[in-house]
């Protein structure tokens, strides 16, 4: 090896911004082409720029976050965006962050998003995605943020997302989640970040600690029965009031029917 290509071999190794990550302009592609983007917020996200997205730290994507030439972050909320999520977020194997949220995006959660080794924070919430909460997602072993509340997931929650021992924020309200609360995420033991109520409510299936026990959650038995108590006097009360009612307005009636016959008839 001759020195002009040493010298070249280390000016590409101190400069990595200089050449693309064919992973990342492979992520950037299929995102762009699953998402639809009706108010034009996305105007820069364009082939020619993907080819090279990052420029050591910086970008001119909008929503793309570059570290050491690699994208590290994409915050794409709010912007009215439809569609669905590609499975190719898991070519940006240099993620750390996914923000898809308060958009319009259907569809499921692909299972694929797992690729990302080092994704810390994932938020979904607000969209109307649908389908089950992939159980995958455990093999981000970094991920400290699952943000999915306000949305259409059913199904179970994966009871191996507690095993994320990383996890500190967790939110799955409103969906439509059914079974028991894992118990995984419910008790976690020794110094691990525990979820309260409101990371759970909303979902009319699912049931288990942190959330109020189900007598709570409907009538008891003696409330039932005591309305039906109450329903059946006071039905009692309502219909001798009635009869009564009905007495009086009868008799009246006969009384006037009386007078009027007498008027009619001839005195003999």
């Amino acid at each position: 090896m001759d020195v002009g290509t040493v010298l070249l071999l280390c000016w590409v190794t101190l400069i990595p911004g200089i050449l693309s990550d064919p992973s990342d302009e492979a992520c950037m592609t299929h995102l762009s082409k699953s998402l639809q983007d009706p108010n034009n917020q996305l105007h820069n996200w364009k082939e020619e720029n993907f080819a090279n997205p990052c420029n050591d730290s910086t970008t001119n994507l909008r929503g793309a976050i570059c570290n050491n030439g690699r994208i590290f972050k994409l915050s794409l909320n709010n912007l009215s965006l439809r569609g669905t999520i590609s499975p190719f977020p898991s070519n940006c194997t240099n993620l750390q962050a996914l923000d898809l949220s308060s958009n319009f995006l259907t569809g499921p959660i692909p299972a694929d998003l797992q690729s990302p080794v080092n994704l810390a924070v994932l938020n979904l919430s607000s969209n109307r995605l649908e389908g089950v909460i992939p159980p995958q997602l455990t093999m981000c072993a970094y991920l400290n943020i699952i943000d999915l509340h306000d949305n259409l997931f059913t199904g179970p929650i994966p009871q191996q997302l507690g095993l994320l021992v990383r996890l500190s924020a967790f939110d799955v309200s409103n969906n439509r989640l059914s079974g028991p609360i894992p118990a995984s995420l419910s008790y976690r033991s020794g110094n691990l970040p525990r979820f309260n109520a409101s990371s759970f409510l909303g979902n009319k299936d699912l049931y288990g600690y942190p959330l109020p026990p189900l007598r709570n959650r409907g009538l008891s038995l003696l409330a039932i029965v005591g309305i039906g108590l109450g329903s059946g006097l006071a039905s009692l009360v309502l219909s001798f009031t009635g009869v009564c009612i009905w007495l009086k307005i009868t008799d009246r009636k006969m009384a006037l029917e009386e007078g009027k016959i007498t008027h009619l008839m001839p005195d003999y």
